[in-house]
């Protein structure tokens, strides 16, 4: 099996060997001198010797095409389009994005904390192949933006959509981490795991971040905890003036020890991201950490093409059989 145009190919393409073959005995025939020139009606002798070889000459130019046309059938000329299918059971994972107003300092360029951490986000999402992915954003409460789904666009969307403002202000981990458990407590798949996003120290919800993780650890969650915001003070929104947010030098304040432990409590880990840069590397690592093996399983849909040199050749082998019992044989 060859390919001989982008998107063809020949199933038997040894048959093409027997192409120098029939050009060989075709140029025999038609170079040879015969011994005598059989006619089978006398009115075409009668006719001159240029009505007689004309006929010769179609009835070689019919049988070229006849055996040149078939040979090209038998070497089974066909199109395919190909297809992967993907085996596996994937990862099913919950971003879980803090979005308070916190997130909008100035410590990450070129923005600020929050969009550059959507991109990288997004880069991570686009990294995956076959996990459910979800959303959860959080920041005195926490929502479901998408639950668990393989409809990747519908993720990243979602992603681009949030914004600071959208639920009441503040830190709920706790609450964000028991919002994004209880999605992942029925998913299938051979691991859960959790990637939690914040920049700040837990300060609203009614749950404990402590008591959440360890339910999340008895349910087979894992969950790895990114702390962001760089070192010493930062550009942080304070409220809003004439000319929009005001902003003032707050600052950097993030509970490590309460994310570590966290990660601990779930068989996790901790990340501190001072920086984009640092962020970016954080997700590759947990997306280097949470991989299965997946099998795949490439298919090749075939047109067949080869009707169409058979029916040529079909033509042409009744168009000189028609010749020949006007004509007669060739010499």
């Amino acid at each position: 099996m060859i390919g001989f145009l982008r998107g063809y190919e020949l199933a038997s393409p040894a048959w093409l060997l027997a192409l120098p073959l029939i050009a060989w005995w075709l140029w025999w025939r038609r170079h040879r001198r015969p011994d005598a020139i059989l006619f089978s009606r006398v009115d075409l002798l009668r006719r001159g010797p240029g009505r007689g070889r004309w006929a010769v000459r179609a009835l070689l130019a019919l049988r070229a095409i006849a055996l040149i046309a078939g040979t090209a059938a038998l070497a089974r000329p066909r199109s395919g389009a190909r297809t992967e299918q993907v085996i596996g059971d994937g990862i099913s994972i919950m971003l879980t994005f803090d979005i308070s107003s916190s997130m909008l300092a100035e410590d990450f360029q070129p923005q600020n904390r929050l969009e550059v951490a959507k991109e990288k986000v997004k880069q991570f999402v686009l990294g995956r192949t076959t996990d459910a992915i979800g959303l959860v954003s959080f920041s005195g409460e926490a929502l479901t933006q998408v639950p668990l789904t393989v409809d990747y666009p519908v993720v990243l969307t979602a992603i681009d959509n949030l914004q600071s403002g959208q639920l009441e202000d503040g830190t709920a981990i706790g609450t964000a981490i028991a919002t994004a458990s209880n999605r992942l407590r029925h998913a299938p798949g051979p691991s859960k795991v959790m990637v939690l996003l914040t920049d700040g120290v837990n300060n609203r919800g009614t749950i404990d971040p402590r008591t959440a993780a360890q339910a999340a650890a008895s349910l087979g969650i894992r969950i790895y905890t990114i702390g962001v915001g760089s070192e010493g003070m930062a550009p942080t929104p304070v409220g809003r003036g004439v000319f929009g947010l005001r902003y003032e030098n707050r600052k950097v304040e993030i509970d490590e020890p309460l994310l570590t432990d966290i990660a601990q409590e779930t068989n996790g880990r901790y990340f501190r991201a001072r920086d984009g840069a640092a962020l970016q590397r954080i997700y590759e690592q947990i997306d280097q950490l949470e991989r299965v093996p997946v099998r795949a399983s490439r298919y090749v849909r075939y047109n067949e093409l080869y009707v169409y040199p058979l029916a040529l050749a079909l033509v042409a082998l009744v168009l000189e059989l028609s010749l020949l019992a006007w004509r007669g044989p060739l010499p």
